[in-house]
């Protein structure tokens, strides 16, 4: 009798799918950027929802280095069972573009979700005299080379918002690369560099306590978290627009049902009156894609950043 019970409960999870045994241990999202950038405080915020509504943990691990690459990597050559994620952003995009990766993202991993969106803010040490965009623009003509911009790593989005700004102003500054979003912050913070043209989510904690002044949001329109501080574009350099995004992927090959589950429940994360209101607080906005939608996003993205590397002469190191 105990062996006819064994087989049929061996016939019963045979007979199960995928997404009705999913998970049974803890998940693990890479995030291939040190601690504090973020793409760290968006990664660790879905995590926590999601560890909730899955019944299992989520572990992440902090994969920083090479603009990305290391975690990236890691996550390409996990098992494909879903139980490793990866929480990619505009940088994967940019990555690509600089030609650094390996692998074919398209065909090494598969899009879960797009998570949320955020624009770009330019934020100085109030130490810094000026207090506009044109008033940095003048002063960076006036000392050629003198200024210093912080940036997560050659390839991070504060990268190539930052190498766009130095484009379509026309100035010249020093930027200074550092291993990660945290580190770059941190000696803004203290003076090191002058100006930091990073994510919103990141930086807004710091300008909303006085420690860094807002000089021009890099959206197409005015962001409700700073009414008040216009968008570079209408505060100096015409055109320009830097918005940084997150989304979830999962290896090439994992079980379309477990992608199904893993969907869902991002979905309803979003769509959560607390996940939205996180997201508008940090002057970001929780988003809703389609998987195609996500991908093609994903694809147009490689194509304007591509163009950013040629035009401004940028080079993989």
């Amino acid at each position: 009798m105990m062996r006819l019970a064994a087989a049929f409960l061996l016939l019963v999870f045979a007979t199960l799918s995928p997404a009705q045994t999913y998970p049974v241990k803890p998940v693990r999202m890479i995030i291939p950027f040190p601690p504090g950038g973020s793409n760290d405080v968006i990664g660790r915020a879905v995590g926590t929802y999601l560890a909730e509504r899955l019944g299992q943990g989520v572990v992440i691990d902090n994969r920083g280095g090479g603009g990305g690459i290391i975690g990236i990597d890691a996550a390409a050559k996990s098992p494909a069972d879903g139980y490793t994620l990866l929480l990619i952003s505009t940088t994967l995009p940019m990555t690509v573009a600089l030609g650094r990766l390996p692998t074919d993202i398209m065909k090494a991993f598969t899009p879960i979700a797009l998570l949320g969106t955020g624009p770009s803010v330019l934020a100085v040490p109030p130490s810094l005299p000026v207090d506009s965009v044109k008033g940095l623009i003048e002063l960076a003509r006036a000392k050629p080379g003198q200024l210093n911009a912080a940036s997560a790593g050659i390839g991070s989005f504060q990268h190539f918002a930052t190498e766009l700004f130095r484009l379509q102003a026309g100035v010249d500054f020093v930027i200074v690369q550092y291993k990660g979003g945290g580190p770059a912050l941190t000696d803004t913070l203290a003076g090191v560099t002058q100006m930091n043209l990073g994510s919103m989510v990141q930086i807004l904690p710091h300008i909303r306590s006085g420690k860094l002044r807002a000089l021009g949001v890099g959206s197409a329109r005015r962001n409700p978290a700073l009414p008040d501080v216009p968008t570079i574009a209408e505060a100096g350099v015409p055109g320009y627009e830097a918005n940084n995004w997150w989304g979830v992927l999962a290896p090439a090959g994992t079980p379309a049902p477990v992608i199904a589950r893993l969907r869902q429940e991002i979905t309803a994360i979003l769509e959560s009156p607390e996940m939205r209101k996180r997201f508008e607080a940090e002057g970001g906005e929780a988003a809703r894609m389609s998987q195609q939608e996500f991908a093609d996003l994903i694809a147009a993205e490689m194509v304007k950043w591509t163009k950013v590397v040629k035009d401004a002469g940028i080079k993989a190191e």
